[in-house]
């Protein structure tokens, strides 16, 4: 599975799944950087890491739509098979997110539907909750709307300021991204197996039919991202297990 990263500052989360990667029981292949931010440190550490880097301005575009495009233009031409947003920080638009051809998942510092946007943490403590934590979700053109993959909760500790709060939410989503690009890994590579049988089974029919038939000629169509991790997860388990 190729996989293209997005980020905006410091990369803890590309980190985290550049060193669990080797562990895993799939074939992923980190493919390309691309970030909003020619100073972010993300962008350093992908090139330490030898993956090519693509930097998508605002200041480079003529305007938001223009920047959208470019936008999709420099995550398409990496080929993924699946975008990860650790810690990309601007709103993607539909027609970027279609540019894309592949699902794309955030990582996200609260429990969705709760606290969207770019200040989820001290929203929280704002509103003085007593549990928080963190949300894996598909993208959609809708600010932290898309379908949830998975969450994790922590509870807040009293008198937590955001800085300690953000070091522990930060350290659950260390784990919990990896783990779920990692199911989702496993599970394209189980679809693969489906689709490709699919086409054999196709080829069987247009032999025994003696010809080809359009009309009845079915396309495979992958199920929805969340059943594919739910799905990726179980195997691992039972492998686990």
């Amino acid at each position: 599975m190729r996989v293209v990263l997005m980020a905006s500052g410091r990369g803890t989360n590309v980190q985290a799944l550049l060193a669990a990667q080797p562990n895993w029981r799939a074939d992923v292949r980190f493919v390309g950087l691309v970030s909003d931010r020619p100073e972010a440190p993300a962008i350093d550490l992908a090139k330490h890491h030898g993956l090519p880097t693509h930097i998508v301005t605002p200041s480079a575009a003529s305007d938001r739509d223009h920047w959208n495009r470019l936008l999709g233009h420099a995550v398409a031409d990496l080929s993924p098979d699946l975008v990860v947003m650790a810690g990309f920080m601007r709103v993607v638009s539909a027609d970027a997110l279609r540019m894309f051809g592949v699902p794309a998942i955030n990582v996200h510092p609260a429990l969705l539907p709760a606290f969207p946007g770019a200040h989820a943490i001290r929203d929280a403590l704002a509103a003085g909750v007593r549990v928080t934590g963190v949300t894996v979700h598909q993208v959609i053109a809708e600010v932290d709307a898309g379908p949830v993959l998975e969450q994790e909760a922590l509870r807040v500790l009293p008198h937590e300021d955001e800085p300690a709060l953000a070091a522990r939410i930060h350290a659950i989503e260390h784990r919990v991204l990896p783990r779920v690009v990692h199911a989702l890994a496993v599970s394209a590579a189980l679809g693969n197996h489906a689709r490709d049988e699919h086409l054999r089974q196709h080829a069987r029919n247009e032999r025994i039919g003696g010809r080809r038939n359009e009309d009845t000629a079915e396309t495979f169509e992958p199920p929805p991202l969340a059943v594919q991790y739910r799905t990726g997860l179980a195997l691992l388990d039972e492998q686990s297990a």
